[in-house]
């Protein structure tokens, strides 16, 4: 009667450890099945926590649970402890815990009562659960959608601006913000919050009220996905910032990225669109191309001048921000707000007063080193510019990177080019670029770190006071 509640417990354990893989792997993709299964980095950890273990349960019997509770439980206890990015228990997430074990102790009950089971299994209740969540949380979503869409049209004057871009979008967002709060009760959607989930949570639980002006911005991982963005915010005015090979292995071509980015012009409110020169487009009466206005007349670790062609006229802006790419998302922000109402002294007013965002070229100085957090930027111009900002330091120069996620093999030499060009020890912190960077990489000393934990570590040991650190995008340990 002992062995068999220890195993009815124990059974109920092992899948709720197996359905915190599973759902942790969930959130990771933005909770889409295909990209856990066909696109995850470290399918080593599908088989070390998923696969053997379900294989091991139904061939060993009783004597799995000395694996379970010595090997497996441990082991799965000291990978999910050094995650950089751990399970968040959202609504969702505890909703899914429900259905699991309510599926378990169900299916447990009925075997009991049967006297039929030799072994409980373990795929009912897992696939029960996911079936079930899935349905729930899409009907549960699909309402929170309709309230979202019904609290915008609520607003009598609230004016709303859409941005998408394949870099640079959240600083667009947040230039837009600082800039036109001067004028307007301006909200803007958190971090980088920019799917269709993320806003309509945004919308139906934070956007004031008051608000005048809502800044959202918009992201894709496959066709479509800004699309539903567009007609949920039914927005505007439409910003297309730069547009490159970010996330190249989703949408396997430049054009369909370019594609999937001009989705955000099917708004019905749209009055005007400002779209980089990088989409390929023709300006008309209600679209602005931006791009080849801008020339820059310096950047470097005191920040950018650049003059902007304006209606025919030519004004100097000055900006305490670092990289000289950050032009171009200024010149989004600037357009958008001389359209929307204020004047170009107001603008350059509130650019020469503009504040970075947190973890792109952050500039910080800490025990006598130079840190500067770029740990946000992950597409190759945005990468290079910063090491050429870097490059005009005159002490040693240190580089923390993972190299570009999501992006082609070349992308990635042409990014170890420039380190072993600039920087005198790199630091790679993934394993998805690790082979390419550093065997491209010739002369700065090169240390792999395979678990990000020891950074810290490695960072006291390897540098000094008068150092400039860079940190150079980044990426979860899932990757």
């Amino acid at each position: 009667m002992l062995y068999a509640i220890f195993g009815l417990i124990s059974h109920i354990l092992f899948v709720f450890v197996l359905g915190w893989y599973l759902i942790n792997n969930l959130q990771w993709y933005n909770y889409k099945f295909d990209r856990v299964v066909l696109k995850h980095k470290k399918y080593s950890w599908h088989l070390l926590f998923f696969i053997v273990p379900i294989f091991a349960y139904y061939i060993s019997g009783y004597y799995f649970w000395i694996y379970f509770y010595l090997g497996y439980l441990p082991s799965f206890y000291m990978w999910n402890k050094k995650l950089d990015k751990k399970l968040v228990f959202t609504a969702r997430v505890k909703r899914f815990f429900i259905f699991l074990i309510a599926a378990a102790i169900f299916q447990d009950t009925l075997c009991v009562v049967s006297q039929k089971c030799m072994l409980y299994g373990v795929f009912m209740p897992l696939f029960a659960t996911s079936a079930v969540s899935y349905l729930f949380e899409k009907i549960l979503f699909e309402g929170y959608k309709k309230e979202a869409h019904k609290k915008l049209q609520s607003f009598k004057d609230l004016k709303i601006i859409a941005i998408t871009a394949s870099y640079g979008k959240t600083s667009i967002k947040n230039f837009i913000y600082q800039i036109i709060s001067s004028k307007y009760k301006a909200y803007k959607s958190p971090r980088s919050v920019n799917t269709l989930a993320g806003l309509v949570k945004d919308i139906n639980n934070e956007l004031p009220s008051n608000t005048e002006v809502y800044i959202a911005e918009a992201g894709a991982r496959e066709r479509g996905d800004i699309r539903v963005i567009a007609q949920l915010l039914n927005h505007h005015y439409a910003v297309v910032g730069s547009i490159g090979p970010q996330h190249i292995e989703y949408f396997k071509s430049l054009e369909n990225i370019r594609d999937t980015k001009m989705e955000i012009l099917q708004s019905k409110n749209l009055l005007h669109a400002f779209v980089h020169k990088s989409a390929i487009v023709k300006p008309s009466d209600n679209i602005t191309v931006f791009g080849d206005n801008i020339t820059l007349k310096r950047s470097d670790l005191d920040g950018i001048v650049f003059d902007l062609e304006i209606d025919g006229g030519i004004y100097t802006f000055e900006c305490p921000l670092l990289g000289s790419f950050n032009a171009i998302n200024i010149t989004a922000a600037i357009l958008v707000c001389l359209k929307i109402g204020l004047n170009i002294e107001e603008v350059k007013k509130r650019v020469k007063e503009l504040k970075p965002i947190e973890h792109r070229l952050q500039k910080i100085e800490a025990g006598g080193k130079l840190i500067i957090d770029d740990s946000f930027n992950g597409n190759l111009e945005g990468m290079l510019d910063s090491y050429e900002i870097a490059k005009s330091y005159k002490g040693r120069k240190v580089i923390v990177t993972p190299g570009i996620i999501e992006s082609t093999k070349q992308m990635n030499e042409k990014l170890a080019q420039k380190i072993d060009e600039v920087f005198d020890i790199a630091i790679i912190t993934s394993k998805a670029n690790a082979s390419i960077l550093l065997s491209n990489i010739k002369f700065a000393r090169k240390i792999f770190l395979s678990d990000k934990c020891k950074l810290q570590e490695t960072l006291a040991q390897e540098t000094r006071a008068g150092d400039l650190i860079l940190f150079s995008n980044d990426a979860p340990s899932f990757i």
